[in-house]
């Protein structure tokens, strides 16, 4: 029987993985990504392979954060939804997991994160734990966007129309509007209560990622900022990033606008699935995006725990957060500028 082998690579060292793998484990697993976030936030890197017979059969991306208040952990797809890890078998994926629990030991932290999407089956094997708090919702894209708009509820279609009446222009593009999203992504994430990343974050984004990421803009018809989201592209797949909207134009359906303006870009370009990206187990940014009738497919969130280590919950339905996300809503924002990127680089 041919021997299957593990292997770490060196931290210069590019990864030659296969698309069956790579398109599993999303854009988060591609050197783009991590060697983008390594730059920006320092955070150590560590990628692993299977491989049998010259083959490679498995890949895991792991980072190190570590932060005075989120704790000291690793975790795949750092500030994305899920990815940085596929296999093409169980064996594979055995042996990927123990290196992830060996390195968790000889790091101290207190706990390994996988995000992926498992498939049908997200039940861990022994030592790990299954967190199920968050899905991600796959639209089916093409070119015939009235069978789309039919498969709509009549109230969802009438929002996207009146969305479309209502005078606002969007642009799509990288670097050019690189101000215009940061300031539009920054001033919702503030109103939401929720820290944001620097400028510098989305240009190395951009620059890192080049003419896979897109950004979109929206105005509104007297060109003030509406609202922004980040759009990367991976194999037949965009996926949603970051998507908000500045909350005086939610009543105008600023939001139906901007989805259906992507769905139309994207499907027309060829591509076969829209990511929505990922939302929590019953809250308003799921409720809203299951409007556009896509599969609603759960996340493997696995935990690898240290002993004595509670399974982390960073997320705004955390209620020890309440208190923290009503003051962030009223700090001026010269200060949420200052601290938001401190805070949510151990968020990742």
């Amino acid at each position: 029987m041919p021997e299957l082998r593990l292997r770490r690579l060196a931290p210069d060292e590019p990864a030659n993985w296969p698309a069956a793998l790579t398109d599993l484990a999303t854009f988060t697993a591609l050197d783009s990504w991590t060697n983008f976030i390594h730059r920006v936030y320092q955070f150590p890197v560590y990628r692993f392979e299977t491989e049998k017979e010259g083959i490679v059969t498995g890949l895991l991306a792991l980072t190190h954060i570590r932060h005075p208040l989120f704790g000291n952990f690793l975790a795949t797809s750092p500030f994305g939804s899920y990815g940085g890890f596929a296999s093409a078998d169980q064996p594979s994926r055995d042996l990927l997991l123990t290196e992830a629990r060996r390195l968790a030991a000889d790091l101290q932290v207190d706990y390994a994160n996988l995000r992926f999407d498992a498939g049908p089956d997200s039940t861990p094997p022994e030592g790990w734990i299954q967190h199920p708090v968050y899905y991600t919702y796959l639209m089916d894209l093409t070119s015939d966007l009235e069978s789309l708009l039919a498969g709509f509820s009549s109230d969802h279609r009438n929002h996207i129309r009146k969305s479309l009446k209502k005078g606002f222009t969007i642009r799509f593009g990288g670097l050019d509007l690189l101000d215009d999203a940061y300031e539009a992504l920054a001033c919702s994430m503030h109103e939401l209560g929720s820290p944001y990343h620097a400028k510098n974050y989305l240009h190395a984004m951009a620059v890192s990622l080049g003419e896979t990421l897109e950004f979109a803009v929206v105005y509104s018809p007297q060109g003030q900022l509406v609202g922004a989201g980040v759009f990367i592209l991976h194999g037949t797949t965009v996926t949603n990033l970051h998507a908000n909207l500045l909350r005086a134009y939610r009543s105008d359906y600023a939001g139906e606008f901007l989805y259906w303006q992507v769905i139309e870009r994207y499907a027309r370009r060829g591509l076969r699935v829209f990511d929505i990206g990922r939302s929590l187990v019953g809250s308003g940014n799921e409720t809203f995006k299951m409007k556009w009738k896509p599969r609603r497919q759960p996340l493997a969130y696995w935990y690898a725990l240290r002993p004595g280590v509670e399974l982390p919950a960073l997320n705004q339905k955390n209620p020890k957060f309440a208190l923290a996300i009503a003051a962030w809503k009223r700090l001026p924002a010269f200060i949420v500028r200052q601290l938001g990127p401190y805070l949510i680089r151990g968020l990742a």
